[in-house]
């Protein structure tokens, strides 16, 4: 787990091997949002980028007869 700092312009640097195992690139935006007593960054991706990323998921599942 990396420490970063934050700048007194509240600013702070997402350590390298974070970036490049996310893909994160310079301009890229992420979403930031508080999650009980932790802060936490989600890169937003297109939805382009997103294609395809789910092939080969098993489908299968057990449904109720009730349903369709």
């Amino acid at each position: 787990m990396a420490v970063v700092k934050v700048s007194p312009k509240y600013q702070v640097v997402i350590p390298q091997e974070v970036r490049e195992s996310m893909g994160i690139t310079p301009g890229e935006k992420v979403q930031i949002f508080r999650y009980e007593d932790r802060i936490e960054f989600i890169p937003v991706r297109k939805l382009k980028k997103l294609r395809g990323f789910l092939k080969g998921i098993d489908t299968t599942v057990e449904r109720d007869e009730d349903r369709a």
